[in-house]
């Protein structure tokens, strides 16, 4: 499975952050590796006045063999907390696209 991090100009510290939640996020969906052929995760930092201070945005787009791309975005107040929500979300919309096409 092919993980590619992006932050953009707002997140420091990029490359040890970048090798961290790729390490974190394929531990995590390693069960869909072999229907993985590429993954893309995409950390933000959207300071524009949110009102509950989640202002941090991680989306993470897992593109499927012979099927469209799947992505999910949770935003939250830590980069950390931000890229559990969406790790979480991507597992279950997977387990439910597998499950969906295991019964055709």
């Amino acid at each position: 499975m092919n993980i590619l991090v992006r932050t953009d100009n707002h997140i420091p510290g990029r490359e040890e952050l970048s090798e961290n939640v790729s390490d974190a996020v394929g531990r995590s969906l390693e069960r869909f590796s072999g229907r993985i052929s590429r993954l893309e995760v995409h950390l933000g930092d959207e300071t524009n006045d949110r009102p509950n201070g989640d202002d941090k945005r991680c989306m993470i787009e897992a593109k499927l063999e012979g099927f469209q791309p799947i992505a999910v975005t949770h935003h939250a107040k830590s980069l950390d907390l931000a890229v559990r929500g969406a790790t979480d979300k991507i597992k279950k919309s997977l387990d439910h696209h597998v499950d969906k096409h295991r019964n055709h």
